[in-house]
């Protein structure tokens, strides 16, 4: 059983950063492509970033190019979201996801398995 459960998301000024955590268990995730999807109230689930388990390509959403990062740790088993220069446009539930295959979908029902989020709101 695969789970993904996200931690590191909480309140942060404009302009300041928070780094988010996905412990992923259940099974090795050689082979699969990892995602960051965001909500933020009122609106539909959007791309954030994804990367190869492996390593390597990554692809990112035009709105946090430049400001966030995705990094896999595959020792620890753990994904990761270093966000910086926040801004209130930011603010949203933020989702861990796994998907088998190669391709960085962008479209959040390509991915397999989810977190159960974790808020991330920037005051202003």
């Amino acid at each position: 059983q695969v789970q993904l459960v996200e931690s590191g998301g909480g309140l942060v000024q404009a302009g300041g950063s928070l780094r988010l955590s996905c412990a992923g268990s259940g099974q090795t995730f050689s082979g699969y492509v990892m995602g960051w999807f965001r909500q933020a109230p009122g609106k539909d689930r959007e791309f954030v970033a994804a990367m190869h388990w492996s390593g390597g390509s990554t692809y990112y959403a035009d709105s946090v190019k430049g400001r966030f990062t995705i990094i896999v740790d595959n020792a620890k088993n753990m994904l990761y979201l270093q966000m910086n220069s926040l801004s209130p446009e930011d603010t949203a539930v933020y989702y861990c996801s796994a998907r088998r295959g190669i391709a960085l979908f962008t479209t959040s029902n390509a991915y397999d398995y989810w977190g159960q989020g974790t808020q991330v709101t920037v005051s202003s």
